[in-house]
C-alpha cells in the first residue's frame, strides 16, 4: 500500500434538469475519469435520475471498459440526488436499520511490532472495542505481531488480522491457527481473492470466521459460489470495489438471506466512506464500521468528517448523502475539470 505523498482526488457532480445537484468522490481520476466520460456520462445523460436500479444495470455492463469505482461514483452521485429531492438521508431512502453502529479501528504498515500495539493501546483507552491489524504478509512475523498486540491490549478488545491476499494455503493455515488460539475475531484475506479452491479447503480446517470476497471476480454476481461452495464465513464490499450503493445494499441482502454478515470494507475516500456509512445503517448484518488507516489520512475533502464518539459512529441525518463537500479546498487544488 502506498504511504505518504499526494495523490489525486476528483469530484463527480450528476446535475439534474431541476438544479439538483448529486455529489461523489472518485479516487486515481487519471485511471477511472476517462472512461467515466467516454462510456459511463452517455448512459446517464437525458435520463430520470430516479431510475436508479436501470441505470446501474447499463452502468454495469459497461464494467469492462471502465472501473467499477467509476459506476459507484455515478450511482452515489444518483442516491444523492434522491436523497435530496426526498428531504431525507439515503439510509432512511433504503430503509433505516440502526442508528449508530462500533467503529474498529484499521492500522496502516508499521515497520515495528511495538508500533502495533502502541496503537491499538491508544484506541482500546479511548474506548475503542475493536481494531484490526494489516501485517507484514510475512506468516511467521504476522503470527508474532498478532501475540504482542493481544498480549498489550488484553482479552477484551476484538481484534481481526487482514494479511492482504499475502499467503498460499499452507502459511494461510498455520497463521489462521494462531490467531484462533489468540481468540481473533476474523481472519480476512489470506489467499489471493481467485483461490477459492483453496478459500474451501482452508475454511474446513479452521474455525475462526474468515471473510473474504472484498476483490472476488464478479463481484455481486460472483457471490454465490463462495456461499454454496462454503469458501467463506463473511461476505465483504464497498461503494467503490462493488460499484457503487445499489449493488452493496444487493450483496448486503444476499449475505442476510443465508443468515451471514457483510462487512463494508473503507471507500478509499471521505465521500465513499459516507455513501457506505449510510449502507450501513440501512442492513442489519453489518456489524462495524472501518476506520482505515486508522491515522486519519483519508479523511479528506469534506468541511466537517464523519465523527466517532467513544468507540461509535452516528447515521447521518440530513438529506442525501449529508456531508458538505469543501468546495474552496477543490477551487484551491483544482487540476483540470472533464465534462
Amino acid at each position: 500500500m502506498r504511504a505518504g505523498g499526494k495523490k489525486e482526488l476528483s469530484v463527480v457532480t450528476v446535475e439534474t434538469d431541476e438544479g439538483v445537484e448529486g455529489n461523489a468522490f472518485l479516487s486515481r481520476p487519471k485511471h477511472s475519469a476517462p472512461g467515466l466520460i467516454e462510456f459511463l456520462k452517455p448512459i446517464v445523460v437525458g435520463r430520470n435520475p430516479q431510475d436508479i436500479g436501470a441505470l446501474w444495470w447499463e452502468l454495469w455492463k459497461m464494467n469492462r471498459t471502465a472501473s467499477l469505482a467509476a459506476i459507484g461514483a455515478i450511482d452515489v452521485c444518483l442516491w444523492d440526488i434522491n436523497g435530496k429531492v426526498a428531504g431525507l438521508p439515503i439510509h432512511r431512502l433504503l430503509g433505516t436499520c440502526k442508528e449508530k453502529v462500533p467503529v474498529y479501528s484499521s492500522t496502516a504498515y508499521h515497520e515495528k511490532m511495538e508500533n502495533y500495539a502502541e496503537e491499538a493501546v491508544r484506541f482500546k483507552e479511548m474506548g475503542w472495542s475493536a481494531h484490526k491489524i494489516h501485517p507484514h504478509g510475512d506468516p511467521m512475523l504476522d503470527i508474532e505481531i498478532s501475540k504482542v498486540v493481544r498480549e498489550a491490549v488484553g482479552s477484551d478488545m476484538k481484534l481481526m488480522l487482514d494479511s492482504m491476499w499475502s499467503y498460499q494455503y499452507e502459511d494461510a493455515l498455520r497463521v489462521g491457527r494462531a490467531i484462533e488460539d489468540l481468540n481473533f475475531y476474523w481472519y480476512e484475506d489470506p489467499l489471493v481473492e481467485e483461490d477459492i479452491y483453496n478459500y474451501v479447503k482452508l475454511h474446513q480446517k479452521l474455525d475462526i470466521p474468515i471473510m473474504s470476497t472484498e476483490y472476488a471476480p464478479g463481484r455481486f454476481y460472483g457471490m454465490t459460489q463462495w456461499i454454496t461452495r462454503y469458501a467463506t464465513d463473511i461476505l465483504r464490499g464497498d461503494v467503490a470495489v462493488t460499484g457503487g450503493i445499489t449493488p452493496l445494499v444487493r450483496l448486503c441482502h444476499l449475505a442476510e438471506g443465508f443468515n451471514m454478515k457483510c462487512e463494508i470494507h473503507h471507500g478509499g475516500n471521505s465521500l465513499n466512506n459516507v455513501a457506505n456509512l449510510h449502507v450501513t445503517m440501512a442492513v442489519p448484518n453489518c456489524e462495524f464500521f472501518e476506520f482505515f488507516p486508522c491515522t486519519g489520512s483519508n479523511m479528506y475533502g469534506l468541511v466537517d468528517d464523519i465523527q466517532f464518539d467513544n468507540g461509535y459512529v452516528q447515521a447521518p441525518e440530513k438529506p442525501g448523502l449529508g456531508y458538505e463537500i469543501d468546495w474552496d479546498l477543490v477551487r484551491r487544488d483544482h487540476v483540470g475539470t472533464l465534462e
